[in-house]
């Protein structure tokens, strides 16, 4: 059983995970991609996963076989445990409790494709229908108040293997980076009366500088304090804190965004590792009018070392204004 134990002095909580151990690039110095001409995510290979939770198929197709276009299967080496109790306790000054959780694969392609950017918009646009649904699906689950969609591609951004996946982690409790941005988002908004991220949105639009793209319904841009070189954000216009109520349009436009953003992202920077994230609000709050879901995108093309991790601080060797006007300027055609 997984454990969650809580940092008692800056508040954070670590997953202590030993089966991952098991995973394949883990516990290494030098993560490599597992390669070969067997791709346990292809279609036909479907007995290589664990049982699909959901999938979108053609009609006419069954559950763990061919004809699905969008695979969700449990990850095979969970850092969660679905089943099971919280079971809360402490040890002196120390909290703790089960590992309760959800940890799942997206497989956004039958195909052996590597990278979401060459996915069809209409196939994008399904897998950010599936993270809608599985998002929907995991709220009922009163044990967890959150969930973490993200992206991991090429090995040294985390990825194991090369098919185009992204995976979704739900928790018992808020992560603290999601926490530290829904607090200070509403200290802002007390102070001020109005959201932050509308005024950054307004901000970016009328200086433009850091403007990657501006579409009716999103804004894409590299932030003012960039973390990493080529970091980029994409912020719907409309006020909504959870990812699970997206509408039908935005879902529509966002596909044709993200497949923008990646292959810009792809073709300036000679396909790079990634992470992209989805930072939505947990599940068992309501709307909260001061914070926006968003995700954010970081192309891994610089490492971080000890500085980074000693003082939080990061080390960015390309200004955000630069590298937006260079992301403006990849001609896609």
């Amino acid at each position: 059983m997984p454990e969650l134990r809580k940092d008692p002095i800056v508040q954070r909580w670590v997953v202590m995970a030993p089966d991952r151990a098991k995973r394949p690039s883990d516990v290494k110095d030098d993560p490599k991609l597992v390669e070969g001409e067997f791709d346990p995510f292809a279609e036909g290979n479907e007995a290589a996963t664990p049982p699909e939770i959901m999938a979108y198929r053609n009609y006419g197709s069954q559950p763990n076989g061919p004809g699905w276009r969008v695979r969700v299967v449990p990850n095979k080496f969970p850092a969660l445990q679905i089943e099971g109790n919280l079971e809360k306790r402490g040890d002196g000054i120390y909290d703790m409790m089960n590992g309760i959780g959800a940890h799942e694969v997206i497989i956004e392609c039958p195909h052996g494709e590597t990278n979401m950017s060459r996915l069809s918009v209409d196939n994008i646009r399904e897998v950010l229908w599936v993270y809608h649904d599985r998002l929907v699906d995991l709220k009922r689950d009163r044990r967890l108040v959150h969930a973490l969609i993200f992206k991991n591609k090429g090995a040294l951004a985390g990825a194991s293997l090369q098919h185009s996946h992204s995976q979704l982690m739900a928790t018992s409790v808020v992560p603290i980076t999601i926490y530290e941005e829904i607090n200070g988002a509403l200290e802002f908004f007390n102070y001020r009366g109005r959201s932050i991220f509308d005024d950054m949105i307004q901000q970016e639009l009328a200086h433009g500088k850091r403007v990657v793209l501006d579409t009716p319904n999103f804004v894409v841009f590299c932030p003012f304090a960039s973390r990493f070189p080529f970091e980029t954000w994409i912020l719907p216009k409309q006020q909504s804190s959870h990812f699970e109520n997206i509408t039908r349009q935005a879902i529509e436009e966002l596909g044709t965004v993200l497949k923008t953003v990646l292959r810009k992202l792809e073709l300036a920077l000679d396909d790079p590792p990634y992470n992209y994230v989805i930072h939505t609000a947990p599940f068992n709050q309501p709307e909260l009018p001061h914070f926006l879901w968003h995700m954010e995108l970081f192309p891994r093309i610089t490492r971080v070392a000890g500085f980074e991790w000693g003082s939080g601080f990061y080390i960015n060797p390309v200004l955000p204004e630069e590298a937006a006007a260079f992301l403006r300027e990849v001609d896609l055609d």
